[in-house]
Formats: C-alpha cells, sequence, structure tokens
C-alpha cells in the first residue's frame, strides 16, 4: 500500500474527504520526525513505539576486497510493534 492508496482507505473508513486526510496524514509525519529529530520518542499505545537508536562507529570490511572499512556511527530509526498489533498479524 503506498501514500495514495492508504490517504483513499483511510478517507473511506472515516468518511472524510481524501484532501482533509492528506493533511492529517502529513502532519503527523511531520510531527513524528520533528519528534524523533529531537530525541524524542513516540508511543501509540496497542500500535507500537518509534524512537531512536544509536549505533556506534564500527569496523567493517569490504565484501569483494576483504579490506577493512570505517563504519560511521550513526541514528537509526526504530519502530516497536505493540502487543495488539502484532497480535492482530500473527
Amino acid at each position: 500500500m503506498n501514500k495514495t492508496e492508504l490517504i483513499k482507505s483511510i478517507a473511506e473508513k472515516t468518511c472524510k474527504p481524501q484532501t482533509e486526510v492528506k493533511r492529517f496524514l502529513e502532519a503527523f509525519t511531520e510531527t513524528l520526525t520533528e519528534t524523533l529529530t529531537k530525541g524524542g520518542k513516540v508511543a501509540l499505545v496497542g500500535f507500537g513505539t518509534f524512537d531512536i537508536l544509536e549505533t556506534k562507529a564500527r569496523t567493517g570490511r569490504n565484501p569483494r576486497t576483504g579490506e577493512p572499512l570505517k563504519i560511521k556511527a550513526k541514528k537509526k530509526i526504530r519502530f516497536k510493534a505493540g502487543a495488539e498489533l502484532s497480535s492482530n498479524v500473527n
């Protein structure tokens, strides 16, 4: 499902116009991005939790040549599914 299909599906389920649903979805993703950028965490009970996982710098290996290379430290976005979502999927 892509963004357009998601907007259409939500609009049908909520009986709201697609333009309104699109604004809501964009506001949600913008707020989520801002919160994670500041190092915060977003928890939606029953659905899941978004947070930031910081990885340390490390030495890796080039799979073609076998030469060691440095991998920089970075931040990764992590999503952990909630119990309700997990049970519905399974």
